[in-house]
């Protein structure tokens, strides 16, 4: 299957954007027997019909999905564009009798087209070359939004602490990118067509929420099951310090920890980082091996 290969709505320009939104949305929805059905038929008979239905009645969820991403500052439909890249790419490698829905696996392939785009688009030297200091550009605008959901412009001193220790990186870095990524926030009010239709007017889409809410939900759902699967292989003391460090609401302090197992402060970190290092490789490849995440 190629990007050509079915007949999708055409996304061709910013000004095309709000006539797009309004063409996606008459594309119903899948029940879940429908979408098993068609998925068969696109498996077992290359029926091109069944992958366009597929196609279609997920470019909300694309759109929705982009939307995410548009404090990035980059085309929102060159975003979409690439992420229907991603669906598309989830179509032909779905398969149904895993027991999942369409929505459920394609946001893996969609989110990760979009990320790609955005890694491209953006200077390697604006981000960061680091795991970290990509982790901290993926990841910043969601952990803000925990801890100071409201706030604007630079961060408070005890907010860029608690990230860059979160996320593994300096406290400099964690302000030089909440700078260049938040430093113009895009207003919902934004008119995004001619037609006067504002990003709210799309964002609070209920129907599509709905789907999006379940495909996250499930999402969830199967990210716990790796968590507990995956965190079978780490010994006792591992677990225990990984649960108090990084799996609670009230994580413990190095000090608290080093009282407890009589270790010093620094060998408390060490152990933390490779249990998490541990738990993350064998999460990665068992989300791999149910075929949950984007092939390489």
């Amino acid at each position: 299957m190629t990007t050509t290969s079915y007949k999708v709505p055409a996304l061709s320009s910013e000004g095309g954007l709000s006539a797009y939104l309004t063409q996606i949305k008459k594309f119903p929805i899948l029940e879940a027997e429908e979408e098993y059905m068609l998925a068969k038929n696109w498996k077992s008979t290359g029926n091109v019909k069944s992958a366009e239905k597929l196609v279609t009645s997920h470019l909300r969820l694309v759109a929705k999905i982009a939307m995410g991403y548009k404090g990035y500052g980059l085309p929102l439909n060159e975003m979409i564009s690439e992420g229907n890249v991603g669906l598309m790419q989830a179509v032909k490698k779905f398969e149904p009798e895993k027991g999942f829905r369409l929505a459920t696996y394609a946001m893996w392939w969609i989110k990760a087209s979009i990320q790609e785009y955005i890694l491209r688009s953006w200077s390697l030297v604006k981000i960061g070359t680091t795991t970290a200091q990509k982790k901290l550009f993926f990841n910043l605008k969601k952990i803000k939004n925990q801890i100071s959901p409201r706030s604007e412009g630079d961060l408070k001193k005890e907010h860029v602490k608690d990230i860059a220790e979160r996320l593994s990186v300096s406290e400099d870095e964690v302000v030089s990118m909440n700078r260049r990524l938040f430093g113009k926030e895009q207003s919902l009010n934004t008119p995004i067509g001619e037609d006067g239709e504002e990003w709210q007017d799309w964002v609070v889409d209920k129907e599509m929420d709905q789907e999006l809410k379940f495909a996250q939900n499930e999402e969830l759902e199967q990210r716990k099951d790796l968590l507990q699967d995956s965190i079978k292989i780490l010994n006792q003391r591992e677990k225990d310090i990984l649960y108090s460090r990084r799996l609670t609401d009230d994580p413990k302090t190095l000090e608290e920890l080093s009282k407890k197992f009589k270790i010093s402060r620094e060998r408390i970190r060490q152990i933390e980082n490779k249990a998490f290092e541990k738990l993350q490789k064998h999460m990665l490849n068992s989300a791999k091996s149910k075929n949950l995440l984007p092939a390489n």
